[in-house]
């Protein structure tokens, strides 16, 4: 038997229906409103809460590391890396103009790229130089730069210099969410919850309980779940976390990242948030189950406690999973994907600073189709 909600919506045809209501949904759905107020817009998800990677990330506000932009040189030209730089740069700005710190508990304490070898070290401060002058006409100033003393002061079993880049923050992604779905729903924005969707098509959405919703436009933004609705290189891939118990005297703040970004930790007040380790089994890692492996949660546990806090052997507090959206390239695919059928999905791990940008590039094309 239909609820209330579920008949009511379902009488009812939508200007624009959005499955997903995570960041890039929220996000359209505030930037099509912005363009268009007064509009019908209904955003449909199985969860109260988005339940892929944007209420489950690490909370980094970053770009991206020397050693990851250097990844990404070896494969692409330096004017697409900067492109893709410049638009998650553009996504935190959206961010940061919606909600204020407060609002996702954003702090800008800089972050650090962590090196366990001299060798590796020397590697990418051999290119700090290059990778800044690719950034300055972005940032009109060095992004990058050695900090000597960084590993005294941080107490980490590794090489003692690190590379350090002040404008990396880290926020709250479930406040962050919380904060972003109160303003879509300020602007007129409804959502329609605990609603599984089986199959999306021009102009309609259908739920697994055989309910169909209708909308003039229709946009999926699932991220990695994408490929399940339409045929996209879209690969699920989990990214796995875990926090600790409080720290007393914990001797650092701000975001750290290690091996070209398949490792990643921050403070989180006086706890330590780590997770990575996908590069232990990639292959085992496209998948959408949300559950944790031991095989990398018991990696994460000795980097933890040999090399983050050695002889600190931390209590662990929690440990969970999300799922990102891969492909081929780190471009995120945004296009009508048939008629009146829209899709903002790939944002490759990179869902705090891509997902404003992302979504509202989807509603400018929704926008301009009306």
């Amino acid at each position: 038997m239909l609820s209330f909600w579920e008949k009511k919506y379902t009488s009812e045809r939508q200007e624009l229906l959005i499955v997903g209501s995570g960041i890039v949904g929220c996000s359209a759905a505030i930037s099509f409103l912005e363009k268009r107020p007064g509009s019908s817009v209904l955003l449909v998800d199985r969860g109260v809460l988005p339940n892929g990677a944007s209420t489950k990330n690490a909370g980094f506000a970053c770009f991206g590391s020397v050693t990851e932009l250097m990844d990404d040189m070896s494969t692409m030209p330096e004017s697409e890396v900067l492109n893709l730089v410049s638009e998650r740069w553009k996504g935190l700005h959206i961010l940061k103009s919606r909600l204020s710190a407060t609002d996702m508990s954003y702090n800008e304490y800089g972050g650090y790229e962590v090196f366990q070898g001299e060798t590796s070290f020397k590697k990418a401060a051999e290119q700090i130089d290059r990778v800044n002058d690719l950034l300055r006409p972005l940032f009109s100033e060095d992004v990058f730069t050695i900090d000597e003393s960084a590993n005294e002061r941080c107490g980490f079993h590794t090489h003692g210099a690190m590379i350090y880049n002040r404008y990396e923050g880290q926020l709250d992604p479930m406040k962050m969410m919380a904060a972003l779905k109160q303003k879509a729903i300020s602007l007129g924005v409804k959502f329609l919850t605990g609603a599984e969707v089986d199959q999306v098509s021009t102009g309609e959405v259908r739920l697994v309980n055989g309910m169909c919703l209708n909308a003039s436009r229709v946009l999926v933004a699932t991220n990695g779940f994408a490929s399940s609705l339409i045929g996209l290189d879209v690969k699920p891939a989990r990214a796995q976390v875990l926090i600790t118990e409080p720290i007393k005297n914990l001797p650092f703040k701000g975001v750290f990242h290690m091996d070209s970004g398949y490792y990643y930790f921050r403070n989180v007040g006086d706890r330590v948030l780590f997770g990575g380790g996908r590069n232990l089994d990639f292959e085992a890692e496209f998948t959408t189950e949300m559950s944790c492996s031991a095989r990398i949660q018991e990696e994460l546990d000795r980097i933890l406690n040999e090399v983050i806090l050695p002889g600190r052997k931390a209590k662990i507090a929690h440990r969970w999973a999300g799922i990102m959206g891969l492909g081929d390239t780190r471009k995120p695919i945004v296009k009508e994907v048939s008629r009146n059928l829209f899709c903002a999905v790939r944002l490759g791990g990179m869902g705090v600073a891509l997902g404003s940008l992302v979504g509202e590039k989807a509603a400018m094309q929704i926008h301009e189709s009306l």
